[in-house]
């Protein structure tokens, strides 16, 4: 009999494939931004729905025309700034030199974290100030603030994230005016601009070979004498293991993903909310409060799931203008 020859079945990308530690997703790498502000903003997975809206891609064969196309609305409520991080370049990577925290923080936070009763914020302030030259990279804390929300949970989530400046200065200047405050999204992006959505996945649990790899179904004697979804050999005699390539069973979902060049195609205020909202609200969250992002496409995670929208470290277009929304469809959606 011919020998059947042909690729490997099932990306072994992404492994080990095991549920995250956190649901709030860390943000390692972050683009280079000369503007003063903030790179990222967190908000709440509501739903999908869909929008009409004229193309302005001037590559795309439907250009200037009324296209439908799907889009994802994301609640933000204003996010604050509860802290500064100043870093250091050491030889095993960035190291913490010093912190400040706001004075102002959410009564939520209070179990969590606990100022010193002799706590100064200027003299924290000063600290990273007097430190400046061998600082090499400046964070700021945010929290989230969900009680704002449709979602189920009072206690805010923490995340860093990184500051635009063209010198550490000028970051540490922007963090210092922006401690304590509330940010918006639309402090943070514009309509029209790419961004990168990084969120925790949906969770599916135990799963088997055929789903959680994508492999082929047995044929012929192998499926007849056993099973059909099962593995045909987890590896040879010699060298008598396993390797990690074999696809096997096991946790499927609930991973920390990215999805890059995502378009916003609208940043909505708490005012017109009326304009997503359907009757009713969306299935499996209610209704939208705050504000609001639409996003183009889908996104990852379920509803109520945070989803942290960074500014594209590496876009695909340079022409980030806003499209024109003639219609956003306000239909009670099932299964989205």
């Amino acid at each position: 009999m011919v020998r059947h020859h042909q690729p490997r079945k099932g990306s072994v990308a992404f492994s080990p494939r095991k549920r995250v530690a956190k649901e709030t997703p860390r943000i390692k790498s972050w683009p280079e931004c000369d503007e003063s502000k903030l790179l990222a903003i967190a908000g709440y997975k509501v739903g999908m729905t869909h929008a009409t809206v004229v193309d302005n891609n001037k590559n795309s064969p439907t250009f200037g025309m009324e296209v439908s196309t799907p889009v994802t609305v994301l609640e933000v409520p204003p996010v604050v700034v509860m802290g500064i991080r100043s870093y250091e370049k050491t030889n095993r990577g960035y190291k913490v030199i010093t912190e400040v925290l706001a004075d102002n923080l959410d009564k939520e936070l209070s179990r969590k974290i606990s100022l010193p009763k002799d706590y100064n914020k200027s003299d924290a302030i000063a600290k990273i100030q007097d430190n400046l030259d061998r600082t090499a990279e400046i964070k700021v804390l945010i929290h989230t603030n969900p009680k704002l929300a449709s979602v189920p949970k009072k206690k805010p989530e923490i995340f860093e994230c990184a500051i635009g400046g063209t010198s550490v200065e000028e970051k540490l200047n922007a963090a210092i005016e922006l401690l304590g405050n509330e940010v918006k999204a639309s402090d943070v992006f514009n309509e029209g601009q790419f961004v990168d959505a990084i969120a925790t996945t949906k969770g599916k649990g135990f799963q088997g070979v055929i789903k959680r790899w994508n492999i082929r179904i047995q044929y012929g004697k192998a499926a007849r004498s056993s099973k059909e979804r099962h593995v045909g050999s987890i590896g040879p005699w010699t060298p008598n293991r396993t390797m990690w390539t074999v696809a096997q069973a096991g946790q499927m979902g609930y991973h920390k993903r990215t999805e890059f060049n995502k378009k916003i195609l609208k940043i909505g205020e708490n005012t017109t909310v009326s304009e997503v909202n359907p009757d009713g609200g969306f299935i499996n969250y209610g209704l939208v409060k705050n504000d609001y992002v639409l996003v183009k496409g889908s996104l990852p995670g379920p509803s109520k799931r945070l989803v942290i929208l960074r500014k594209a470290i590496r876009p695909k277009s340079t022409d980030e203008s806003a499209p024109q929304i003639n219609f956003i469809s306000t239909e009670s959606k099932q299964g989205v």
